[in-house]
């Protein structure tokens, strides 16, 4: 069983991964998408949003890092993948799945699923501009507003040479709005031979098991859930169930890791940002959040977050499980 964790835009940048791969034994990760747009990109964007360029594609816990980029022109597309891999990228994923209605606007990630043959032509170029050594994979969605081309969308990802294919169980139009539709990424996994990856709506170990059964598929891409609990992946390799303590230590070191980053209300924003997500299974957390909200100076709120003590040790219903 392959676990990966997800490009989550404007969620899970450098800092977020390096927190999580800290704690998780994930096979790899996937950087958010570096856009493009009829340009060749300078060295300054890929290392903007894959800092990890520069430490031999690796995180601090030296999990490998795959580079995703996000567009419709296949030339372009092919150029930037080939600077990508000489600024040291180990392998190259495709965003075909992004619902962002500003990207969707400018063709880019899922409506492009309504045209297969872009898809195809898009994969193909960059397969053929970087090494054959360099790892060329997909990332889509059931499709943009239907499914109904899910199945040539992935066939023609086959064809034009990606190693492997990961799939959001839901369309463009579902968002991420509950449930993911694990039983349709199953039919994908059929229709194609090379390894599909089921991604969407992983919150719990129970709820891996049964992506797992309902797709078929055995590797699974963690997403959100990995953010709410960030001992997630422990619990799917181990079933070992996390505490808040635990958890805590997490969110701990990661506002440490990111003081300076940006500017105080940036690095504020980014802590309450993730105890906002911990929320889903830490009542905890939203007891901690009500006591930073109104605190926007990064190094006044870690006195607060190291109190973990103080905070009412509530049940959370779905630790256990996760």
């Amino acid at each position: 069983m392959k676990l990966i964790l997800a490009p989550m835009e404007g969620l899970a940048d450098f800092w977020v991964r390096q927190a999580l791969t800290d704690v998780g034994d994930y096979d790899w990760c996937v950087s958010e998408f570096v856009r493009v747009n009829g340009l060749l990109l300078p060295p300054k964007v890929f290392y903007r949003w894959c800092p990890e360029l520069k430490n031999g594609a690796r995180t601090r816990a030296g999990v490998p890092v795959h580079l995703q980029l996000l567009g419709s022109d296949p030339a372009c597309m092919a150029e930037n993948a080939a600077r990508a891999v000489e600024l040291g990228a180990p392998a190259i994923d495709l965003n075909f799945g992004c619902p962002a209605k500003t990207v969707n606007r400018h063709r880019g990630g899922a409506v492009l699923l309504d045209e297969p043959d872009l898809v195809h032509a898009v994969t193909l170029a960059v397969r053929q501009a970087v090494p054959e050594d360099i790892t060329v994979s997909v990332k889509m969605r059931l499709g943009n507003e239907d499914d109904a081309l899910s199945l040539e969308n992935a066939l023609g990802v086959e064809a034009a040479g990606a190693a492997w294919l990961t799939v959001h169980g839901r369309t463009k139009r579902q968002g991420y709005k509950p449930p993911a539709y694990w039983d349709r990424i199953g039919k994908i996994r059929e229709a194609v031979t090379i390894p599909v990856i089921a991604n969407g709506e992983i919150w719990t170990r129970d709820d891996a098991l049964r992506c797992q059964r309902e797709s078929g598929c055995q590797d699974l891409m963690l997403g959100r859930g990995a953010v709410a609990n960030p001992w997630l992946l422990r619990a799917l390799r181990t079933g070992q169930a996390s505490d808040w303590e635990s958890v805590m230590s997490v969110i701990q070191r990661f506002a440490v890791d990111i003081l300076g980053s940006g500017t105080d209300a940036q690095v504020a924003g980014r802590i309450k940002q993730w105890l906002s997500y911990l929320r889903r299974q830490w009542p905890q957390a939203g007891a901690m959040l009500e006591q930073v909200k109104r605190v926007n100076e990064p190094g006044a709120m870690l006195p607060y977050l190291q109190a973990v003590q103080s905070i009412p040790a509530a049940s959370a219903s779905s630790a256990g499980t996760a």
